[in-house]
């Protein structure tokens, strides 16, 4: 997967959130921590995509014991290979990239943990879109890109058992997954027949601005912590410090730090940015306060000459 600007912003907030919680507070360590967390949503991609192979192979397994049962019925004896067969599973399977990424990463889950694989097949087995999805005689590429969506939109990523399990293993890894679950439902959408490079890509920054972005970001925030908050006060006549969740007050000390360490970033982007991050990830309330509260810092930044952007239209 590759990571967008906004994905890079979550992931400085979940580490700055941290940060703040901890008590020890070292500059250095959380920034290997935000470059391990954001190498750890790879591992997880990959994981999960493997997870579809994995149930597909499960269900060859599954039709071979049918075949062989003493009693078997003529439709266990010639089950539909409509799944099996999946043309979309096969491009993933054959990936070389995703393949040897899954070596190198030492990521076998599913062969070690093969029960949540069961556990998903058998649900896949009770959708009555599945179960019309073994009756195409000739399925094209169309038809088996959308049985692999539903089998990852509203089979995999709402499992419960799944979820717990990857909370199990790593706890970053439940930050990362609705993060990670939209990136493949996207690419499942666009798979295209010619086009397997996109299955899977090592590269997770787009380039290497992104990629110093992600912790220039952070170590502005945390080195200018008190003059951050210094801009929040008297900006909030109604709230005292104190009462401002948490992840409201990281995120307002983000897109400041933002509007004065980031000159290439327009103005429109930040503000557009954490109202949506705000809305996946604190309160009800709470985009229309950060809108306020950035909207009344951009006027006053723009009064005293602070607002440091450069280029046309960045204001």
């Amino acid at each position: 997967m590759m990571l967008t600007r906004r994905h890079i912003r979550v992931k400085v907030l979940q580490s700055l959130y941290a940060f703040y919680q901890s008590e020890d507070q070292d500059l250095d360590k959380q920034k290997k921590f935000l470059a391990y967390s954001i190498s750890q949503m790879q591992d997880l991609n990959a994981l999960l995509l493997q997870l579809m192979v994995a149930i597909r192979d499960h269900a060859d397994a599954y039709l071979e014991k049918s075949r062989k049962k003493h009693l078997a019925t003529s439709e266990e004896k010639n089950p539909s290979l409509a799944f099996v067969e999946n043309k979309v599973i096969q491009l993933i399977q054959k990936h070389e990239g995703l393949s040897e990424y899954l070596k190198n990463r030492k990521l076998d889950n599913w062969k070690n943990d093969d029960e949540y694989v069961a556990i998903l097949f058998n649900e896949l087995k009770e959708q009555s879109w599945y179960l019309d999805y073994l009756k195409e005689e000739n399925a094209d590429f169309n038809t088996d890109k959308l049985l692999v969506s539903k089998l990852y939109k509203e089979v995999i990523a709402p499992n419960d058992k799944l979820y717990e399990y990857l909370e199990d293993h790593r706890l970053t890894w439940l930050d990362d997954f609705p993060l990670v679950n939209t990136s493949i439902a996207k690419m499942l959408d666009k798979i295209a027949e010619k086009k397997s490079k996109s299955v899977f890509s090592e590269q997770l920054y787009k380039n290497e601005e992104d990629r110093e972005f992600s912790s220039l970001l952070l170590q502005k925030v945390i080195l200018n912590d008190d003059k951050l908050s210094e801009w929040i006060d008297g900006k909030t006549p109604n709230w005292d410090k104190e009462r401002i969740a948490e992840i409201d007050m990281i995120i307002l000390k983000m897109g400041i730090a933002e509007f004065l360490y980031f000159p290439s970033i327009p103005v429109k982007v930040t503000i557009n940015e954490y109202l949506e991050i705000s809305k996946e990830y604190s309160t009800p309330k709470s985009s229309l306060f950060i809108n306020g509260i950035l909207d009344k810092l951009v006027k006053e930044l723009t009064k005293n000459d602070k607002l440091n952007k450069i280029g046309r239209g960045l204001r």
